[in-house]
């Protein structure tokens, strides 16, 4: 029988409720034995001076999908460090699981025009398919890239809106989970950007 693996990339700066919504329902419809989370150590998309530290980013990631047994993390793009690539990991991923396995990467509705740009872009669709996942306020565009779409209930949450509140000074209670709130707060992370 076919292995079904999706692998989540993203800066994960912070991890947030709708990651974790995303990977679950993407692992539920799309039948997944588990999804990987995949931080990057330098995004090439991202201003860097308000990315945390890589070591946090995966710290925060761990500490968010710790208690499920489907979630899985890791730290290939840290280590690998430089700017990260889809094409790289999900090579570094074919290498790891034999040819039986299917791999998955799964990106936001938002993200889905922007794959005929990508590095590679051929050749990660040889190694893998694509499961987009809609966003709230984001009209999906037509493209020729083959993909599975997965349509979940609009979580309309977003790293930035988080640390836009951590700098306000307000609560982000209930847009991530209390353990990934704790270690920001005990590491000071976000205060001010």
């Amino acid at each position: 029988m076919t292995k079904r693996i999706g692998v989540l990339g993203g800066t994960f700066n912070p991890i947030h409720v709708g990651h974790l919504a995303i990977a679950q329902v993407a692992l539920e419809r799309m039948h997944l034995s588990k999804v990987i989370f995949v931080p990057a150590h330098i995004p090439p998309h991202k201003n860097r001076k308000i990315v945390a530290g890589a070591k946090h980013r995966f710290r925060m990631t761990e500490l968010a999908i710790e208690n499920n047994p489907h979630f899985e993390i890791s730290d290939f793009e840290i280590t690998k460090k430089g700017k990260s690539y889809t094409i790289d990991t999900m090579q570094h991923f074919r290498e790891v699981y034999s040819e039986d396995t299917r791999l998955f990467f799964i990106i936001g509705e938002d993200t889905l025009s922007q794959l005929p740009r990508w590095r590679y872009i051929d050749d990660i669709l040889k190694i893998s398919d694509f499961i987009v996942v809609n966003r709230p306020g984001h009209t999906k565009k037509s493209t020729d890239i083959k993909h599975s779409s997965v349509i979940m209930p609009g979580i309309d949450i977003s790293s930035s809106y988080v640390r836009l509140r951590i700098t306000e000074k307000r609560t982000v209670r209930y847009f991530v989970l209390d353990k990934v709130i704790d270690y920001i707060k005990q590491n000071k992370l976000y205060e001010s950007s």
